[in-house]
């Protein structure tokens, strides 16, 4: 185990040969970008695959947050998570939009609904929360509030590949929804991302806003970005899509796999989905618990001693950091369940190439602690 460092992830790609042919085509058409034919057609099948209306892709998800922001004509402040990424929140700094943190559920780590209501002022103007480990946010009690109070819902749905609820993909909830396919991700083009539109016009409207604003050769009719998907990525996207069921099927077995053997284990916690949840897999965290014989901190270090490198995804909280830390709604009494979730978390290893013997010595090492 020493010289064979096992990573929090590892990216899944496709077979080399399988992409040749795609490069060729793009050689041979000499179109690199601007929405050729490998972007077509990936936001085409994306769209299918996924179960909803439009896909908008872009370079990466947290340009996909700006643009979203931007197209809705978000102002003021906006209510989000403090346990994410900081993608979440400098996406609104970005747009000139101050972030008003609420504090997490317990049990799913995601927006608290029943906080949302208290943070609401006259300058809020949206709610942008984050299906955290692709666990669906409660989606219904969220609309409900901005149906009230005549709010827009971004949903960061980073994580969210694929992820199903009762109703059909989680993705169709809110407003926009914006994905990442970063390489980290379930579903990856190395990078980039996607903003799922409700229909025609809204994705028009944002693919005047990737593209510099441009209608066409001579009208700009928005300030734009540079948001644009190559078809480089676009081609290892379609290559990506022919495997990801097999991927999430390998992710699922090792996340029953980790739950067999920690589940007895006092003091660990594995995190659940959320009920009628068709999962992605994409993350396994764990709680390392006071009645757990060494500390969270003390945990990832032993893990890391023996090659096993380990994430505290979501620590520290982004209320912490410097540029968010003095706002007032980052004040750490505020957010009691989000800091004790971020003191206890520790995402496993989890990914396609991953062996059951790995995971069994992961287990093995948290168990004997």
């Amino acid at each position: 185990m020493s010289n064979h460092k096992i990573y929090v992830t590892r990216p899944f790609l496709p077979p080399l040969e399988e992409l040749i042919p795609h490069l060729q085509q793009i050689w041979a058409s000499g179109q690199l970008t601007n929405g050729g034919p490998y972007h077509q057609q990936l936001e085409a099948e994306l769209a299918r695959y996924l179960g909803v209306p439009h896909v908008a892709l872009f370079a990466n998800a947290t340009i996909g947050l700006v643009t979203a922001l931007q197209s809705l004509r978000i102002t003021g402040e906006v209510i989000t998570t403090p346990y994410s990424f900081v993608a979440t929140a400098h996406s609104l700094l970005w747009n000139g939009i101050k972030p008003v943190f609420v504090d997490i559920d317990e049990k799913t780590l995601n927006l608290d609904p029943s906080k949302i209501e208290a943070a609401i002022t006259p300058q809020t103007t949206a709610i942008l929360p984050v299906h955290c480990y692709g666990h669906p946010c409660d989606v219904e009690s969220i609309q409900k509030i901005a149906d009230d109070y005549n709010l827009k819902v971004i949903y960061d749905a980073a994580h969210a590949f694929g992820v199903k609820t009762g109703t059909g993909s989680v993705l169709n909830h809110g407003d926009l929804s914006v994905l990442s396919f970063h390489a980290t991700k379930v579903f990856n083009t190395f990078e980039g991302g996607a903003i799922v539109c409700p229909d025609a016009k809204t994705k028009e409207r944002i693919n005047h806003l990737k593209n510099f604003g441009f209608a066409n050769e001579t009208t700009v009719v928005a300030t734009g970005i540079n948001g644009k998907m190559s078809e480089f990525n676009a081609a290892l996207g379609l290559l990506q899509l022919k495997y990801v069921e097999q991927a999430i099927e390998r992710r699922q077995a090792i996340d029953q796999r980790y739950r067999e053997l920690l589940n007895r284990c006092p003091g660990i916690q594995c995190v659940d989905g959320v009920a009628g949840e068709t999962a992605n897999y994409a993350y396994f965290p764990i709680l390392v618990g006071s009645d757990f014989p060494i500390s969270r901190d003390a945990l990832y270090d032993l893990l890391a001693s023996r090659g096993i490198h380990a994430r505290r995804y979501f620590y520290p909280l982004i209320s912490d950091f410097p540029m968010y830390k003095g706002l007032p709604s980052a004040q750490p009494h505020l957010l009691p369940v989000a800091r004790r979730m971020a003191s206890q978390i520790l995402c496993l290893p989890i990914y396609p190439d991953l062996s059951d013997a790995e995971v069994e010595t992961i287990a093995g090492i948290i168990t004997q602690a």
